[in-house]
């Protein structure tokens, strides 16, 4: 599980030849401004061009290029929403990786704060990262139709209802609970996540039991990572289905609509 820790821890660990700092937003907001020594790792390139998650090999070669190697500990920081970040994690986690480290506040809190802002972009010392893979982590189209864990949607209500069409067969996994990943994000100005309570009532008010075994999604896995970062920390067994409900759809499973029952599958 990440550790989430505050501005102080960090800026004490900034220029430590044991630590490097992550930033997984795109490369124009790390250009306009990232924490010192920050190395600019894209999120989004964790994907290949069709949108599957890359080989645990390819990840590897792409985090040791950015000079991440065994021995150093990565520091995640991400921009309001936290999307990236939390991807981020989860990628280094899957690939093993038990000494990850996430900034508890928004680039935008650190940066209000008066804390330290560079420009110039860091350059990457290429390393040696070994992939670990935990593959307990990461759920693909036969664990989600094992039925043994609670689903739950973090897409916006409007995908979850099918009421927007940003897929061939809109709608959602049969018997996923809702829960927008934009309320599992703190503000701009605060935590990286919503206070623990409020998390905890939330799912509290979806029927989710923070002992059984979750597995979030979205529609291509980026914003599930946040739900997989906030139930993780609420010590919730979870997975993250990285192929979502695009894998789903595309597979010709069954899918409900509001108001509509199943329709695909056998």
């Amino acid at each position: 599980m990440a550790t989430l820790v505050d501005m102080d821890w960090t800026a004490e660990r900034l220029q430590r030849p044991d630590v490097l700092v992550l930033d997984p937003r795109l490369p124009m907001r790390y250009l306009q401004g990232h924490l010192p020594g920050a190395v600019s790792v894209p999120a989004l390139r964790a994907f290949d061009a069709d949108g599957t998650l890359s080989s645990p090999d390819q990840l590897a070669a792409w985090l040791g290029a950015a000079g991440l190697r065994d021995d150093l500990t990565p520091v995640v920081y991400d921009g309001h929403d936290g999307q990236r970040g939390a991807l981020l994690v989860w990628v280094l986690e899957y690939l093993g990786r038990q000494d990850v480290c996430l900034l508890d506040v928004f680039y935008e809190a650190w940066r209000a704060a008066g804390r330290p802002i560079v420009y110039r972009a860091a350059a990457p010392q290429p390393a040696t990262f070994t992939a670990r893979v935990n593959p307990s982590l990461r759920a693909d189209l036969a664990v989600v139709q094992r039925g043994d864990h609670a689903l739950l949607d973090v897409r916006s209500r409007e995908e979850y209802e099918g009421a927007v069409d940003f897929d061939p067969r809109p709608g959602h996994i049969p018997g996923a609970r809702h829960l927008a990943w934009r309320e599992l994000a703190g503000p701009a100005a605060g935590s990286y996540l919503a206070p623990r309570q409020q998390l905890q009532r939330l799912l509290a008010d979806r029927g989710i039991d923070p002992a059984r075994p979750v597995i979030t999604y979205c529609r291509g896995g980026i914003r599930a990572a946040l739900g997989y970062v906030a139930l993780q920390q609420l010590g919730c067994p979870v997975r993250l289905f990285d192929g979502s409900y695009q894998a789903w759809a595309a597979a010709d499973l069954p899918v409900e609509r509001a108001g509509s029952p199943s329709t695909g599958g056998p």
